[in-house]
């Protein structure tokens, strides 16, 4: 296709989504939840051609050389597409987001004012990988009164094709929303996003999920607002005064249980007075689940691991990989997170709860957790169904971005004929 083709093609995406934004704005709870659960409906009875088509993305994929990694988050199976369906459920069973009363106030001036959340508007989102995205995202923009434009990854494309297919059916087939509330952009060729993020004029929010390099890209190419995911350098903290048959569990949840996602630790840090205890028991546990230890010279001293670089510190793994870093106290450790941390999600494991509220209160991040894994830092485990992006921004959303983050407001003013 060449650049006039894409361009045309759009063109028409994006004015359909406008034209057809005040049909999903305007609407009704009622109606917006029937066409969740008709999509719900609508995956469970095609799963097994979604996983035909799957298995496409998986065969191609594999050709290309994609990393492991990748293929895995690409991968469906009967598991996540119940999950799928699951959070779908979650989302229909939460409160309506909208005409949710913020504030309300009568002025100085006498003039009564109300501030209530309405929808953003069209919101276009840029992703890679995941298939469940499509639906995640669709659902809460759907939820939430949102048009939505998705342009998933080409290593995806037959996934999110056919997905895209079953929840514009969704919309239309019984709640009587227009489909075209949700539009898929199926063209692989990187131009048609670079044009996709000059139409401000009919796009009012980009939320990209996806390596750094997408996330760039977008963010020096985009005229329309950015929500943006960085990637997910997450630490945890291992205090002098941690319990060590908690730290171990955590750490080895943190890294092992899914290494491939942005809320995996890459790195973690231990205070010297507890290393002497917990990382001969650290070692010996990732040498039997197959983690590489990157250690710097103080750990070495404990430990036999590979000599971690000034990158690595750095370093966003996605695989079973993870940096160690020994410190002298807690401000050592807290200035070495702030430091090399992406904001997204860092851990403190300590029994001493003056160290964990001072974590708390110097850690710049968008979720700090103690005694606890940073896997948790998930729309879903969040209880908000799902998410449409983990925001490592601080303005508007940050953290799991769910119905409320996919709102803004605006101010309702009445009076008996003030003037000023």
């Amino acid at each position: 296709m060449n650049d006039v083709d894409i361009r045309k093609k759009i063109d028409s995406i994006v004015c359909d989504a406008k034209s057809n934004l005040a049909s999903i704005m305007h609407s009704n709870v009622s109606k917006r939840d029937l066409a969740l659960k008709t999509i719900a409906d609508l995956l469970i009875d095609n799963k097994n051609q979604l996983l035909e088509e799957n298995r496409k993305d998986i065969e191609s994929a594999k050709s290309m050389g994609l990393p492991d990694p990748m293929i895995e988050r690409l991968t469906l199976d009967e598991k996540t597409i119940e999950g799928m369906v699951e959070s779908i459920g979650t989302i229909i069973n939460l409160k309506d987001p909208l005409n949710r009363v913020l504030e309300e106030r009568k002025l100085k001036n006498g003039v009564f004012l109300k501030k209530i959340s309405v929808p953003i508007g069209v919101i276009g989102i840029i992703y890679e990988s995941r298939p469940n995205v499509t639906v995640d995202c669709a659902a809460l923009c759907i939820k939430s009164g949102n048009a939505c434009i998705l342009k998933g990854g080409k290593e995806a494309l037959h996934s999110n094709r056919f997905l895209s297919g079953l929840i514009k059916k969704g919309c239309a087939m019984s709640s009587g929303l227009n489909e075209n509330v949700v539009q898929f952009i199926d063209i692989t060729d990187r131009e048609a996003i670079k044009y996709l993020l000059q139409k401000n004029d009919f796009i009012d929010l980009i939320i990209p999920r996806g390596g750094e390099g997408l996330i760039k890209f977008i963010v020096e190419n985009s005229k329309i607002p950015v929500i943006k995911q960085y990637k997910g350098i997450c630490h945890v903290y291992v205090d002098d005064k941690a319990d060590i048959d908690k730290a171990i569990k955590i750490c080895i949840n943190a890294k092992v249980q899914r290494p491939s996602v942005c809320n995996a630790i890459e790195c973690i840090v231990v205070h010297e007075k507890a290393a002497k205890e917990f990382l001969p028991v650290l070692k010996e546990k990732f040498d039997e689940l197959g983690v590489e230890i990157r250690g710097c010279k103080r750990t070495a001293d404990f430990i036999d691991c590979v000599s971690a670089t000034e990158k690595d510190w750095d370093s966003e793994f996605l695989d079973l990989t993870v940096a160690v870093r020994i410190v002298g106290d807690l401000d050592e450790a807290i200035g070495f997170i702030n430091e090399h941390g992406t904001k997204h999600s860092e851990a403190i494991i300590s029994e001493n709860e003056e160290n964990t509220e001072k974590f708390f209160s110097e850690i710049d991040a968008a979720c700090l957790y103690s005694n606890t894994s940073t896997r948790f830092t998930d729309g879903f485990e969040f209880d908000m169904g799902a998410e449409i992006g983990i925001s490592t921004d601080k303005i508007h959303a940050r953290g799991p971005m769910g119905l409320k983050e996919l709102t803004t407001y605006k101010y309702l003013l009445k009076s008996n004929g003030l003037i000023r």
